[in-house]
């Protein structure tokens, strides 16, 4: 398959999340997930933005986050990286624990481990860095 990549950047606004579902359409286009995929893909591409923009960027407008999509050999991966301090995905709260089940956030990291095939989170001076993998030959 071709090298696929596509980018978009977003202000560290709230309403910039809706511009992730058309942002997939365009890759999907290109790569042809099946329902499935898109919507795993869907699901924790939006969450990751929005951490992105609530948690690591405090939705601070002077501050931006930036996707990036890569298919690579057996691959869908996406990168999302915001201008934040960083976390330690460790200490997120476990939201099937019986007293953060109530609780109205704090399942984002979750879904995406769920979801994908792989998450990985990489902190560095300039924000932190989050690649969602998909695995094509599942």
């Amino acid at each position: 398959m071709k090298h696929v990549v596509f980018k978009m950047t977003l202000q560290s606004n709230p309403k910039q999340i809706r511009r992730v579902e058309p942002f997939l359409k365009k890759i999907n286009h290109a790569v042809h997930l099946d329902e499935i995929k898109m919507h795993k893909m869907m699901v924790s591409l939006t969450e990751a933005v929005n951490n992105a923009i609530i948690h690591g960027n405090k939705s601070n407008l002077d501050k931006k986050v930036h996707v990036r999509c890569e298919m690579l050999p057996g691959w869908l991966v996406v990168f999302v990286n915001d201008e934040g301090r960083g976390f330690v995905p460790e200490k997120v709260r476990n939201p099937l624990r019986k007293k953060n089940l109530m609780r109205e956030n704090g399942r984002g990291v979750f879904l995406m481990k769920t979801l994908m095939d792989k998450v990985e989170f990489e902190h560095g001076s300039s924000g932190t860095q989050v690649s969602l993998w998909l695995d094509m030959n599942k």
